[in-house]
């Protein structure tokens, strides 16, 4: 049989073979005895062994990803880059997050230290204020304020405190010892003390000082605990949302994008952009579903951290203490004749001491050293040496770039030259099935929108539960912050009727509290007048037994005043000294 071809159809053959080169197709022939050279030298590189490699292209209908064309792949082959397609997916997410986490995580280290270091230098103010000043009238009751800086620090720690029970017990104890400091005279049993400490906000020994207190300090730590709080959620959440595993579908897409152009012998092809954004947006639909409320975090978050330096400043706070409380001090010695005459026509007249030496002006502290102020310079620094402004405007600028995160995730990706093909090269890219332009449209963002993604397929009526579990948290943190801008704890807000630790003090602000801050500085508001905005002081644990304001000094245990402290606040530094020290202090 003559097997022999005439040169007319010789000719034939060589113009159909012409034809499909031209159109971006390949003969069998032609196919069939390329060179797989390109993608045994990727393959190696990316350290695997070319052991099963062909060394030039073979019929593809072994393929179980890659279009069944004649190929440079083995059946290990395609799945070995399947997994690889996998990996390089899962390090995409993590390297585009990694700013994310990076700053959630650096961020709360430096504001928590910040913070706890500020109730730690306040205490230490204090301590070397009152030591100064009142010597041992301090020393002898420092366990007093020494439980108030305990209860902050639990508070911000996070433990179950309610900062408006905190600071009326703290009240509470002071002025027991403080009346009983300016009333030497007399001798006070137990039972009288708590009467005068259970009618105090009736007396207002300390004049308007707690209140004043109870609001700067309030919103200064219930903003402080949210923010760092917040950033340990995002840190978090951060985490959970990357943590992922991609679906047989999401690889089939990831495979078919960036390696099936590797096993047709194209291995420096990149994948449309278009194709990398449909692939990109099925397999990370469920993270961006989370956009929405991650938006809300983001906004809450920089909020927040405005307060922190207007008018919630936590500084600000943590300097007032001592000072306010040496204001609350004075104004009960200036007004203890009318304090004492009050307290004794409601809880009876209390026995008299007995005699005692007059003391040395040594003893009594005439030679005691006035308040010492800092001046700028000598000022303690903070944690790592910074302040607050400063860190406020670093988170700042870190949150801007933070919204959008999870539905710009696949843009980011794409956007990467290593990953896709530029969008000016839209004719000559891998389009899934050879070199050549992508027709699909691209697809939403969401879950819900994947329903007709042409690369990855997803079953959009089965959302993913640990994303909406991360959905709750955000939406819990979210309102926790917002609460917190309005100087409101979410945590008490049941048990303080409604008004949270911020006492139902909203919207009020004091011009000698804090300095202006400009758009910072919250509307002013008149207090209001119902009662639940105004709870009365809580139990301090020990049974008060009812309203007993005619009650006698004749019960319970008897303790003098010498027996509480060592000498009266009279025979301290003159008044108008300490009044413009403590002025300095501000």
């Amino acid at each position: 049989m003559d097997t022999r071809v005439s040169f007319p159809s010789r000719r034939l053959l060589v113009l159909l073979c012409t034809a499909a080169a031209l159109l971006g197709t390949r003969s069998p022939l032609a196919a069939a005895g390329r060179s797989c050279s390109d993608t045994r030298q990727v393959y190696l590189e990316k350290g695997y062994s070319t052991s099963t490699a062909p060394l030039t292209q073979i019929s593809g209908e072994h393929l179980r990803l890659c279009p069944q064309d004649y190929t440079c792949c083995s059946s290990q082959m395609e799945e070995t880059l399947a997994q690889q397609s996998e990996r390089d997916f899962l390090k995409a997410v993590s390297d585009n997050s990694q700013f994310l986490l990076t700053t959630f995580t650096q961020r709360h280290r430096r504001f928590d230290e910040f913070f706890k270091e500020l109730i730690d230098l306040s205490e230490k103010s204090m301590n070397q204020m009152f030591t100064k000043t009142y010597g041992l009238l301090f020393t002898q009751n420092a366990h007093v304020f020494q439980e108030l800086f305990l209860e902050l620090r639990r508070y911000y720690s996070g433990g179950s405190v309610s900062l408006a029970e905190v600071l009326s017990d703290f009240w509470s104890r002071l002025v027991e010892r403080v009346f009983s400091l300016v009333n030497p005279q007399y001798q006070f049993s137990e039972d009288y003390l708590e009467c005068v400490s259970k009618h105090a906000e009736q007396l207002q020994p300390f004049g308007d000082v707690p209140r004043k207190l109870r609001v700067q300090v309030s919103r200064a730590f219930i903003a402080a605990r949210a923010l760092s709080q917040g950033l340990a959620t995002g840190r978090d959440i951060v985490n959970k949302a990357t943590k992922l595993t991609a679906d047989s579908e999401c690889v089939r897409g990831l495979m078919r994008q960036w390696y099936c152009p590797l096993c047709r012998g194209m291995p420096s092809v990149r994948p449309c952009r278009s194709l990398c954004l449909n692939v990109m947006k099925g397999c990370l639909a469920n993270q961006a579903d989370l956009d929405t409320e991650w938006n809300n975090f983001i906004d809450a978050l920089y909020q927040v951290s405005e307060k922190l330096e207007g008018p919630f400043n936590m500084e600000l706070a943590a300097d007032s203490i001592s000072v306010k409380v040496s204001e609350a001090i004075m104004h009960m010695q200036e007004n203890s004749v009318s304090i004492s005459s009050k307290v004794f026509q409601g809880c009876g007249n209390p026995r008299p001491a007995p005699a005692r030496s007059k003391r040395s002006p040594k003893e009594s502290g005439g030679n005691r050293r006035p308040f010492r102020t800092y001046t700028p310079e000598e000022k303690p620094t903070t944690a790592a040496g910074t302040n607050l402004d400063r860190l406020v405007t670093e988170l700042k600028e870190r949150l801007r770039p933070m919204r959008g995160f999870w539905v710009s995730l696949p843009h980011t990706i794409c956007n990467d030259e290593k990953m896709a093909a530029d969008v000016t090269n839209e004719d000559r890219c891998w389009n899934g099935q050879t070199r050549g332009r992508y027709l699909p449209d691209v697809t939403g963002d969401g879950l819900v929108s994947q329903i007709n993604n042409p690369e990855v397929e997803v079953d959009i009526a089965r959302p993913d539960v640990r994303t909406r579990q991360l959905i709750m948290e955000l939406r819990v943190v979210t309102n926790k912050l917002r609460h917190a801008m309005s100087g409101q704890d979410m945590d008490f807000m049941d048990s303080e009727e409604g008004s949270g630790s911020g006492g139902g003090d909203h919207g009020e602000r004091y011009n000698h509290d804090w300095p202006g801050y400009g758009p910072y500085s919250p509307p002013y508001t008149k207090p209001s007048n119902n009662p639940a905005s105004n709870p009365a002081k809580p139990p301090r644990g020990r049974d008060r037994n009812g309203s007993k304001w005619n009650r006698n000094n004749g019960q319970g245990r008897v303790r003098s005043a010498a027996g509480l402290l060592s000498f009266s606040p009279f025979s301290l530094l003159p008044l108008p000294f300490v009044v413009t020290a403590a002025t300095m202090w501000r």
